[in-house]
């Protein structure tokens, strides 16, 4: 337990000197980003995914085998959205490859403009989703998930991907005492998830009461605080904005 509040601690408050600096905490941000946007599309655009590929990739075979309430269109939207947003989050990697902290600015500046069109979208439409607004939140979203997802692979900080936890969960057990392992970064994986979890909950609720505009309006607010704090940190000549 004190190690894994410990290493908690030196995630959300980094040590000087560490190699990863503010990243890890403001990754954690955009893992609740990832839950708060996987509601929305979930539970308010048809049962489809924008973060969670591997659900996508599901969906699509259970759509194409006939399973009801489940749209192939869909998924394929939110797959190819996410795959264009991923190619640009590429292209910024290499842009911005000698510079984590530049990356990191120009990928959540992109994705706040990405959110706040999808905000615009579902504002005018006063919440109600149609099939236009539906297609135009997954294609907003979707973008917006590829980009986080390549940039935070480009980053590298460990066990801290954004969007997917499956591998996070697998190392809080594979790697624990019980297992044989020795338990490296139990508080950082935990806090992962911890992150993902909150957004899902907190988006759920929110949608339960008819709020999508609050929802996506609390993700973009995360996102340009994020945004913001990543400008104001890269300015400094600090060991972490090198890869």
């Amino acid at each position: 337990m004190r190690k894994l509040l410990t290493d908690a601690a030196r995630t959300l408050v980094p040590p000087a000197g560490d190699r990863h600096g503010p990243l890890a905490p403001l990754l954690l941000t955009l893992t609740l980003v990832t839950g708060l946007v996987d509601a929305v599309s979930y539970l308010a655009l048809d049962h489809v995914f924008v973060a969670n590929m591997t659900g996508n990739v599901v969906f699509l075979g259970f759509a194409l085998g006939g399973a009801a309430n489940l749209s192939a269109l869909a998924s394929l939207t939110a797959i190819a959205s996410f795959l264009l947003g991923a190619l640009t989050g590429g292209r910024l990697g290499t842009r911005f490859a000698a510079h984590r902290g530049h990356l990191l600015r120009a990928a959540t500046g992109t994705q706040t403009v990405l959110v706040a069109v999808a905000v615009i979208v579902a504002a005018s439409a006063d919440g109600r989703v149609t099939t236009g607004v539906q297609y135009a939140l997954i294609v907003f979203l979707g973008l917006a998930m590829g980009l986080q997802n390549a940039v935070a692979r480009r980053l590298g900080v460990p066990d801290l991907t954004t969007t997917v936890l499956t591998l996070t969960l697998t190392g809080l057990a594979a790697d624990s005492t019980p297992a044989g392992g020795e338990a490296p970064r139990p508080g950082r994986r935990l806090l992962s998830v911890l992150a993902m979890f909150a957004g899902a909950l907190t988006g759920a609720l929110l949608l339960r009461h008819g709020h999508l505009v609050l929802t996506l309006g609390l993700a973009l607010a995360l996102l340009a605080a994020t945004s913001v704090t990543v400008h104001r940190l890269s300015a400094a000549d600090a060991g972490w904005i090198h890869p």
